[in-house]
Formats: structure tokens, C-alpha cells, sequence
């Protein structure tokens, strides 16, 4: 959710705190297509819809909504603008073709938006160099109380994107460079590290009028910036829908590691749950372990349908899926085959890569939206599970493919 580079997640909060993970055995097919690597170390393998494990189970039809926004956005570009890193997805011109017929579909009607992606995809199943297996972990839209002015219990900011953060793309400078970005402000006409959370906790903002609103409680402002978004309820009952507007460049620290290493939380409740409660639980200490991670993350309002995903589309609590925009096109569709959260019973279904965060990184890794509130929360604190997913790329693309390989 707006997580374009800001939001990590909720599993991000307590990343890497196993040095090992539980492995859910997923399905795997008996024969298959040599695979065909495509750039940036990925490989697709293609296969049938008939392959795709829980095909015929899923209530696609629930999908429908985010596939017709992200073929807006996407239709929207020109017919020549290759689609994915190197154009993995064709061209939008491919596009047009397969997103017309979806757009003619009846809401609702499963069988019919199954025909209509038989018809105008080919499914792949992702792969990294080594395994076709990845982890899946889930995020929310986060709850929050706040205020247009700083009264009572309303204390902590919510700050706009400064005006003297610079954003510097290192490829301009070196072609070795490419994708690299690093982020700072101009001190004496050097550039050096923008504020970190500490400087700005201190202060460092202060008067500028860059608060865009108060909330009452440090520790759920700060799990707004691990997830990127949220909604904001105001005195009056009115909400207001923040999201991800940029960020200062500094590395994520994942705090809930700390406090597994130091003792403080058990491994065995190192969800953003129980993080959250013993921040809350220790006030005193709450801050400085906040911030040790230095990134903090800047708001700007959202107004309409939200929240707004990194392909700058609204997403769908249980069909929007985070990806690595490095490895996979957004806006594509992905059948994804893992498990529910905490569990090993069987989550397959149609999503849609429609958002990104700086934690989702590798040629197999998702992240599950779940919505908005404390559910979605009891869903996503839970979910670090195994799986595999596949991408669904238009007919002439995979007929290229073919000829190609």
C-alpha cells in the first residue's frame, strides 16, 4: 500500500529473526517444459491452467475489480511501452487485446473470467536460479486516531516529504549503477544523509510546517511507516486516508530481531503483535528501540479509492500482492499457491501485482494485502509462509516466447 520503497510489511517488522523457516511442502508437476531464463536471473517455465494448483477452487470473479484497474493503468501508457523489467510482459500493445475482453466480463461470474483468461493468458511458473519456492508474508492497512492540530492527546507528527530531501539516480552518473538511488540533502554544498528517525524525533522538522496531522500513540504512528498507509479517524468521526509519500534513504532496521536477541520478546511471539505490546508495555524504552530503525517514512493524503499501490492503483484486500518490480511486471495477473497464515492449509488464488516494498526482494516473494483494521492485522502478523506463484502473460507474448527460445 503505497509502499513504493517505504513499507516493508508486517513480517518485516520481526524479519529474519528464525535462521531457518518452516517449509510447506507445495505441489509440484511431474513433467514440465524446459524452463527459459528471461534477464534479472528469473526463470519462467510455462505450463496449462489445468496445472495450476486450485484453478478451478477460487472464486476468481472476486479478483475482477483489480484486474480492470490495473488495465486502465496500464492501457493508459502507449501501445509501444514495453510492460516489466526489459518488457517480460510484452508490450501494451499485447495488453489491449486480453484487458478489452476482461472488461466486458459480469461481475461476479466466475466460469466466464476463467474462459476469458484461458483465453488471452498463458500461465509461467516463477522461478529463481536455485528453486521455484519463495516466501509469502502479508501487510494491512493500518487504524489510526488523529488530529488536524497538535491538542491533548494529540502528539506526534505525521510529517509531508520535505522540500530539501534530494533524490539522487546513481545510474545517471555510472551505467553500473543501474536502479541505484540514494537520498540526502545539501549541507554546505555537500550531500550528506538526510535526517534519521532520531534527528527527526529531536526535532529536526520542527516549524516548518511539514506536519500533515497529530496521532495519539507513538508506536502505531511508527507501524504506519513499516506499513506505508493507513486511515486516520479524526474527532469529528471523519477519516482521512494517508499513504506513502517518500522516505530519508536510511536502511530499515528490523526491531523486532532486536528484541528477540536481547530477550525481551520471545521468539515465539515475535509478530507484529507482540512487538506492539511490549512497546506499548514499556514506554519508557519504547523510543529509543523505535528509533534504531533510522528510516522514517513521509505522508502525503490520499482522497478517493485507496490505498494507492506502487503501480499507482487502488488495491483489493485478498487480491492485490506486493512483488519485486525488479523481476515481475505490475499489473500483471499472478496465481499464487501457499498456505493461510500460521497454518498449512491451502491459499490459492487469483491476485495481482500491483504494489512493492523495499523488504519484497528476490524473483519469488510476495506480500498478501489483507485490508484494513485489526482483522487484516490477526492476518498479516501471522503470515510467513512457503510458495510458489504464477505469472499470466498475454497469448502473443508467450507465442513470441516460443518462437524465441
Amino acid at each position: 500500500m503505497t509502499r513504493r520503497g517505504g513499507s516493508l510489511g508486517v513480517w518485516a517488522v520481526a524479519s529474519m529473526l528464525l535462521t531457518a523457516s518452516v517449509l510447506v511442502a507445495c505441489e509440484r508437476k511431474p513433467t514440465k517444459p524446459e524452463p527459459v531464463a528471461v534477464p534479472e536471473r528469473i526463470l519462467l517455465t510455462e505450463t496449462a491452467f489445468a496445472q495450476l494448483p486450485g484453478w478451478q477452487s477460487d472464486s476468481v470473479a472476486e479478483a475482477l475489480p483489480a484486474l480492470r484497474r490495473s488495465c486502465a493503468r496500464l492501457l493508459g501508457q502507449p501501445s509501444g511501452r514495453p510492460v516489466g523489467p526489459n518488457g517480460l510482459a510484452g508490450r501494451v500493445l499485447d495488453w489491449r487485446q486480453p484487458c478489452a475482453a476482461l472488461e466486458r466480463l459480469p461481475a461476479g461470474d466466475d466460469a466466464a473470467l476463467r474462459v476469458a483468461l484461458e483465453t488471452g493468458f498463458v500461465p509461467f511458473e516463477v522461478a529463481g536460479p536455485d528453486t521455484a519456492e519463495g516466501l509469502f508474508t502479508g501487510y494491512y492497512e493500518a487504524e489510526l486516531r488523529g488530529a488536524l492540530r497538535p491538542e491533548g492527546v494529540y502528539r506526534w507528527p505525521l510529517f509531508t516529504l520535505p522540500e530539501d530531501l534530494v533524490t539522487v539516480d546513481l545510474d545517471l552518473f555510472r551505467a553500473d549503477l543501474q536502479g541505484e538511488r540514494i537520498y540526502g540533502r545539501v549541507q554546505n554544498g555537500r550531500l550528506v544523509p538526510y535526517y534519521s528517525r532520531e534527528e527527526i524525533d529531536d526535532g529536526a522538522l520542527t516549524g516548518r510546517g511539514l506536519e500533515l496531522l497529530w496521532v495519539d500513540d507513538p508506536v502505531d504512528a511508527f507501524f504506519l511507516h513499516v506499513q506505508g498507509s493507513g486511515r486516520v479517524t479524526l474527532p469529528d468521526g471523519s477519516t482521512m486516508r494517508v499513504g506513502f509519500a517518500g522516505s530519508n534513504g536510511r536502511t530499515f532496521y528490523a526491531i523486532g530481531r532486536a528484541l528477540v536477541d536481547e530477550g525481551k520478546v520471545p521468539r515465539n511471539r515475535a509478530s507484529m503483535q507482540g512487538i506492539r505490546t511490549w512497546l506499548r508495555g514499556n514506554p519508557q524504552k519504547a523510543a529509543a528501540v523505535m528509533q534504531r530503525n533510522s528510516r522514517y517514512i513521509f505522508f502525503r493524503r490520499i482522497d478517493g479509492e485507496g490505498p494507492i499501490g506502487a503501480q499507482g492503483v487502488a488495491l483489493t484486500a485478498g487480491r492485490s500482492l506486493a512483488v519485486d518490480p525488479s523481476f515481475l511486471p505490475l499489473g500483471a495477473p499472478v496465481w499464487l499457491d501457499t498456505t493461510w497464515p500460521a497454518s498449512d492449509r491451502p491459499l490459492r488464488r487469483l491476485m495481482v501485482a500491483q504494489d512493492s516494498g523495499s523488504a519484497i526482494k528476490g524473483p519469488v516473494r510476495g506480500d498478501f494485502f489483507w485490508g484494513a483494521g485489526e482483522p487484516a492485522l490477526a492476518q498479516a502478523g501471522r503470515m510467513r509462509q512457503r510458495g510458489t506463484y504464477y505469472l499470466l502473460l498475454p497469448k502473443t507474448v508467450a507465442e513470441r516466447r516460443r518462437t524465441t527460445s
